[in-house]
């Protein structure tokens, strides 16, 4: 993920999704899963008593993408993501496959 970005910039955005998953973690988090909230710049609000169905398979693989150093995953030359974030390769990479 980050390949061709330097340290220092891949150090910043982990440490904003860090902090995602921490207001995340302490305002939408549930007894049994994740709510959402109508309105972020309230914090006295419980999260809504349901879970969107992208939650864990996008926004949680995301910032787990971006904490993950050592991933396969390289948006930068060889992945894309689909809607449903999923990766795929660039058609680069398939370039002289038959």
């Amino acid at each position: 993920f980050n390949r061709g970005l330097p340290f220092s910039i891949m150090q910043i955005y982990r440490e904003w999704g860090w902090e995602v998953f921490q207001s995340i973690e302490r305002y939408c988090r549930t007894n049994i899963a994740y709510g959402s909230l109508k309105n972020v710049r309230n914090t006295n609000q419980q999260p809504e008593d349901r879970m969107e169905s992208f939650f864990l398979a996008e926004t949680i693989k995301y910032l787990y993408l971006l904490q993950d150093p050592d991933t396969e995953v390289d948006v930068l030359k060889r992945h894309v993501f689909n809607t449903e974030a999923h990766p795929l390769r660039n058609f680069d990479e398939f370039k002289g496959v038959a």
